[in-house]
């Protein structure tokens, strides 16, 4: 729908999965969303790329929290979940972790982006905690994890993003997919 006027909060960490969450955040904005960021720590601790997304942010006026053990979360309209993506190595802890209980506790709709926080991509394994996604978009491909049963009562409704990956990149070896036009009708496609 259309994101004007609507309060989104976006969650993030500090790889990569945070880094599209801040992009995400910034499009939100310039589409006239009002949007808040709570990220898992300070700007210091950000890899390369979402350390620049976060200042594109900064300067922009978007509002930029630092979550801590303990955390409120301001009222929203959807809550877009970029907390923990690839990276994850066992349960999530400290801010992370206060992040995901509240978003769990919040009562409004939570998008993940890629992978729900808390659940392995590879096998599937569900940590506590772990977030209880209303809905998760994944780029490119699903995730081998996201269809494994205690993974799938955590992803919701599952959407799959074109980022442009050419259909010969799929067929190739290791992947030696046929996957034929799945985009041909839109950039973003449900799969359940």
């Amino acid at each position: 729908g259309n994101p004007t006027g609507r309060r989104v909060l976006v969650l993030a960490g500090t790889g990569g999965n945070g880094g599209g969450g801040l992009v995400c955040a910034r499009r939100l904005h310039n589409w006239g969303a009002y949007v808040d960021v709570l990220v898992t720590s300070e700007p210091a601790q950000f890899s390369e790329i979402p350390h620049h997304q976060l200042t594109i942010l900064q300067h922009m006026d978007v509002s930029v929290g630092v979550a801590g053990e303990t955390v409120e979360l301001p009222s929203a309209d959807l809550i877009i979940d970029a907390i923990i993506g690839y990276s994850l190595h066992g349960a999530p802890t400290g801010p992370a972790a206060s992040l995901i209980r509240a978003a769990n506790a919040h009562g409004a709709p939570i998008l993940a982006l890629d992978v729900p926080s808390g659940v392995d991509t590879t096998s599937g394994s569900a940590f506590e905690p772990a977030i209880h996604a209303t809905a998760t978009l994944t780029l490119a491909l699903p995730k081998e994890g996201l269809h494994v049963e205690a993974a799938k009562v955590l992803v919701g409704e599952l959407y799959l993003g074109d980022i442009g990956v050419p259909k010969e990149l799929y067929a190739s070896p290791p992947l030696n997919i046929d996957l034929g036009p799945v985009f041909a009708e839109d950039d973003i496609i449900r799969v359940w």
